[in-house]
């Protein structure tokens, strides 16, 4: 009986192997929980800052100067002295060169007259615009209250925020105008003034008179192109100065990029060395587009796009001219947005699925998406906030199949 009895147990031992051994065995998979949160679709590209405004100061006529005392990064006030013009050797002068330089002071003034009359439409250009933007954020004070009440539509509210948002730009562009205008006419002053001294050092009385060169406008000495003491010709570059101030962001995104942005579009500005991010709008999208050859050899359609900095400018004081930043131009943003990781999604019949786990199972759901990043996707149809699905569906995963949980379900993130 007690052989008996170690022969069936064996053979028990023996089945329930071979039993389990032919049972088909889960798939080990990965899985991340369906969430509610933040997402925002973006264009990420690299830039560079560059000062909105600069400008050479040369030399308005031919001279001897001295050895320049300006270093990069010393400040220029409007007026300054930058160096003194002495006297060449004696020249020989005729007065076919006198009357052209009579010419060119009255060009130069006739510039100048054109350049300070443009200046009133702009300021009166300003003052409308300014007038205007009023207007929005007045009406906008008005349906806040109507909307908190629910006595307006939230469409209504968020064109008249566009419409806000419209205006400050336009304001800012109409203000940018004046100042270029004034900057223009700082110019056509300082022609003036060079046309001037070329008369005057041609006339037969400036003999030994010396020609004062002055900044027409302040900033900061960027580069030093002349340093050495010697003879420059008209026109010859002494320093280059800026506005340090005066900062833009000038980003080349792909063209088919190019076409969603518009101005006032929120940008970000990423990994520039500063302790958080910072905000910019976009100020111009160039209409022309250029070819550039990729880090791969691929030739790739390039478009600049033009942003201003709007965070306060103690935060970003230490970016220069030409420094690197990371520019994410935002697209769309949501705060509260039902999603998925894109790695989870895969196409069916022309549309998008993924695996739901089931009680253990995975079960093929069609799903409708709306707004995509490069890491997470919104779910519009097909799953609720709570639902587990399979990332990184492969071949082995199939509708129906058992499935096992490799380690705790990870959590759906908004990605930029």
């Amino acid at each position: 009986m007690k052989r008996w009895l170690w022969i069936i147990a064996v053979a028990a031992l023996v089945a329930v192997g071979i039993v389990m051994g032919l049972r088909p065995q889960p798939v080990p998979i990965e899985a991340v929980a369906v969430k509610t949160g933040p997402l925002r679709v973006s264009v990420e590209e690299e830039g560079r800052t560059r000062l909105r405004s600069r400008y050479i100061i040369s030399a308005p006529v031919g001279g001897y100067i001295r050895r320049l005392d300006w270093k990069a990064g010393d400040v220029v006030k409007s007026g300054q002295r930058i160096a003194v013009l002495e006297p060449p050797r004696p020249a020989v002068l005729d007065a076919r060169t006198e009357e052209q330089s009579e010419a060119r002071v009255k060009a130069a003034e006739s510039a100048r007259a054109v350049a300070e009359s443009r200046i009133a439409a702009l300021e009166q250009q300003v003052r409308a615009a300014r007038a205007d933007l009023e207007y929005w954020r007045a009406q906008d004070q008005r349906e806040e209250a109507l909307r908190k009440s629910g006595d307006i539509a939230a469409s209504r509210v968020e064109k008249t925020r566009s419409e806000l948002r419209r205006a400050e730009a336009e304001v800012a562009a109409a203000e940018r105008n004046v100042e270029t205008a004034r900057a223009e006419v700082g110019n056509a002053r300082a022609e003036v003034e060079a046309a001037r001294a070329a008369l005057l050092r041609s006339a037969p009385s400036g003999q030994g008179q010396l020609v004062p060169v002055t900044a027409p406008s302040g900033g900061r000495v960027i580069r030093v192109i002349r340093e050495s003491e010697g003879v420059v010709m008209p026109g010859d570059g002494l320093l280059e100065v800026g506005d340090a101030r005066a900062i833009e962001v000038m980003v080349e995104v792909l063209s088919a990029d190019a076409v969603k942005m518009t101005p006032g579009m929120r940008v970000v500005l990423e990994r520039w060395g500063g302790e958080k991010p910072l905000e910019a709008r976009v100020r111009v999208v160039e209409p022309g587009g250029f070819t550039k050859v990729s880090a791969l050899g691929v030739e790739e359609q390039r478009v600049r796009v033009v942003a201003d900095i709007t965070s306060p400018e103690e935060e970003w004081q230490r970016l220069g001219d030409g420094y690197r930043v990371e520019a994410s131009f935002v697209l769309w943003e949501g705060e509260r947005v039902l999603q998925v990781p894109v790695n989870s999604l895969f196409r069916v019949n022309g549309g998008w699925a993924v695996f739901a786990v089931e009680g253990g199972v995975a079960r093929r759901r069609a799903v409708q998406i709306g707004h995509r990043s490069g890491v997470a996707a919104e779910i519009l149809s097909g799953l609720k906030e709570g639902d587990t699905v399979v990332a990184h569906p492969d071949e082995t995963v199939e509708d129906g199949k058992a499935v096992a949980v490799d380690g705790a379900a990870g959590t759906g993130s908004g990605g930029h």
